[in-house]
């Protein structure tokens, strides 16, 4: 289906940033090395460099391949093999019966997908973007995530919402929004924020097999990044567990917690203190906003007694306004000073470049304020 390049500008525009070059003000850092070791599901032999892109790609043929239930649907998954060509090869291998089209009604596929959901099957509802999502957000919510408790647990929800969520380049207020804190405020909803190409696929399939509806929010400016995925996490018996976190970088004196695209600028600022200032920054990949990971972020807590929460959101009401009162109610003896967070700016996303650039954390943003905090 061509029709929604030209019904949609807005939708064209962020085609045309595949291919085109990352905007300076969003280049992808070079990040330190992603060190975890307490890694159960993949090792480091046979490794390949894979991007998110492939990975979900992958995840979704595995899971269309051993679950007839399973079918995607979505503006353009099939016939243009999606927005962000994440959905590549999928219809000529599964078919138009298994790939589906839909024209530009959000809050009427979304719909049908909640449908197909209480009747059985195991919908995967991409959303070119989740600005656009705002169009079901009664479906997401009122619908699949509140169903199950209001039949007194008779009637599940087996439903994947995805698509790329959170700050982009050069798309302005309303395609730049992230979304992580509005679903992770919802009962009945499990939030899911993949960093890596690991998590990419671990986490994806664990959604679509998850009885719960799942949000998977990616991020549009880590589909073309490639990570290291060892033959492991390329079988395709690989599943990440919801509701775990990873350490992606082990530290002694700060504890850094982050998701999505700003783990990776995460993972920088922490390169960045320890040549600086011979800071050991621990960092933390949330993974999954709900459930939360709690016994991981105390745990480091404990260890470096100062906590950071880093994320591309509003400050109000956050992500790391929750992280911060999760370290307040559960990790306050271990604080030896008080926590902070470091989140996108309290306005729309401008369009213009460099006010862009200072509306979201950058890598020096954050070790900004990690210096203030450790007092260096």
């Amino acid at each position: 289906m061509a029709a929604p390049r030209f019904l949609r500008p807005a939708g064209r525009l962020l085609q045309s940033r595949i291919a085109s070059p990352i905007r300076p003000a969003f280049r992808v850092p070079a990040c330190a090395p992603s060190v975890n070791y307490r890694r159960t599901y993949a090792t480091e032999s046979g490794s390949k460099e894979v991007t998110v892109r492939d990975a979900l790609n992958e995840a979704l043929a595995e899971e269309l391949e051993s679950n007839e239930k399973v079918f995607v649907l979505g503006e353009e998954v099939a016939q243009y093999n999606g927005a962000y060509k994440v959905t590549r090869g999928l219809l000529d291998r599964f078919g138009p019966k298994r790939v589906i089209d839909t024209p530009i009604t959000e809050a009427g596929f979304t719909g049908l997908a909640v449908g197909a959901a209480l009747a059985g099957l195991h919908p995967v509802c991409e959303f070119m973007t989740f600005n656009f999502a705002m169009q079901s957000i009664d479906q997401i919510i009122n619908s699949a995530a509140k169903t199950h408790y209001m039949s007194g647990g008779i009637q599940p929800c087996n439903i994947t919402f995805r698509g790329p969520n959170g700050f982009a380049a050069g798309v302005a207020a309303q395609h730049s929004q992230d979304y992580s804190a509005w679903y992770g405020a919802i009962p009945g909803l499990k939030v899911v924020a993949p960093y890596s190409a690991e998590d990419a696929k671990g986490l994806l399939k664990a959604s679509i097999r998850d009885p719960n509806p799942v949000v998977f929010l990616e991020n549009e400016l880590l589909y073309g990044q490639a990570f290291p995925m060892s033959e492991a996490a390329r079988k395709d018996d690989f599943v990440l567990p919801i509701g775990k976190a990873k350490i992606e970088r082990p530290g002694k004196d700060l504890t850094i917690v982050s998701l999505s695209r700003c783990v990776g600028l995460s993972l920088d600022a922490a390169a960045q203190l320890k040549e600086k200032y011979g800071v050991d920054a621990e960092v933390i990949n949330l993974r999954s906003v709900k459930p939360l990971d709690v016994e991981t972020i105390i745990k480091s807590l404990k260890k470096t007694g100062r906590l950071m929460a880093v994320e591309s959101g509003f400050p109000m009401y956050g992500v790391g306004s929750e992280l911060l009162a999760v370290a307040m109610e559960y990790g306050f003896d271990y604080l030896t000073a008080p926590a902070v967070r470091v989140t996108g700016a309290d306005v729309p996303t401008p369009y213009a470049l460099g006010l862009e650039e200072m509306s979201f954390p950058q890598p020096d943003t954050i070790v900004g304020q990690a210096a203030k905090l450790l007092r260096v």
